[in-house]
């Protein structure tokens, strides 16, 4: 039976040259309009995390990165939401924070949901020392919180799995820092999955071949090839039916923009 695995990054709801108005429940139902198994979100709003099992009635397992800039509490993230409203192109995640999600259809049976801190303070300084970074690439680093989100699943054709969603730090000058995060999703994932699970770790992953070696590392420790841009689903213990693909600008085009700067990518699994 085959598994269509999809992630996308959402851009807050923005287009692509932004907008002044967002589309963020559009593009949750346009992700899920064929019927994925398995959506990967990243760059949502904290406060669309309760709406987005009502717009793509599936599970909607979310967890938050950054927290909004107003406060932690759930109940004050309208505040945030309201205004963003005003210029969403322009504001972004300013008010709002930013979260990760994963969307699961009905078939697909959800047995436990786990997170991590991928840049912790206690890390960061760690690693920071181990990489020899100076002030401003650790400031950076400390900029905005990651995480990686877990599911462990029931398939549809009776297989488990464990599917890892993260959004992994963007700084251009220095590859290293989302390779670290990534490198440290990794070794949980190892850790929370048993031999003869089917894996996928996917998401923004901020780093490309040809710059990255854990890319190519994994891909040697048995995940599937990573694609040409940043954003990967890389998947262990099964075949691929389909190899990693991106949508074409037209599947995601409204209005002569793009909807979110980010392509969706997606694969299918046997």
């Amino acid at each position: 039976m085959s598994v269509l695995v999809r992630s996308w990054n959402l851009f807050h709801g923005n287009t692509k040259p932004p907008g002044r108005v967002a589309h963020l429940e559009r593009m949750v139902r346009l992700a899920v309009e064929d019927d994925p198994d398995l959506v990967l979100l990243q760059e949502v709003p904290a406060w669309a995390l309760r709406r987005l099992g009502d717009w793509s009635e599936r599970t909607a397992a979310g967890d938050v990165a950054a927290q909004p800039t107003l406060g932690p509490i759930p109940s004050t993230y309208w505040i945030g939401h309201a205004l963003t409203s005003l210029n969403p192109g322009l504001l972004r995640s300013a008010f709002t924070g930013q979260a990760n999600a994963i969307l699961i259809a009905p078939r697909v049976r959800v047995e436990a949901h786990e997170r991590l801190v991928l840049n912790p303070a206690g890390f960061r300084r760690r690693e920071a020392k181990r990489l020899g970074l100076g002030f401003v690439a650790r400031l950076a680093w400390a900029g905005e919180r990651r995480v990686c989100q877990a599911v462990h699943v029931g398939l549809a054709d009776g297989r488990r799995a464990v599917v890892a969603n993260l959004h992994a730090t963007s700084y251009p000058p220095d590859h290293r820092l989302p390779e670290t995060e990534l490198r440290r999703a990794a070794e949980w994932v190892d850790g929370l999955s048993r031999p003869d699970d089917v894996v996928v770790l996917g998401g923004d992953l901020n780093q490309r071949i040809g710059t990255s070696s854990l890319l190519e590392e994994l891909a040697g420790a048995g995940y599937s090839p990573p694609g040409p841009g940043i954003d990967h689903i890389l998947v262990r213990g099964a075949e691929l039916e389909r190899p990693l693909s991106l949508w074409p600008d037209e599947r995601r085009l409204l209005d002569r923009k793009l909807l979110s700067d980010h392509a969706p990518v997606e694969v299918t699994i046997r």
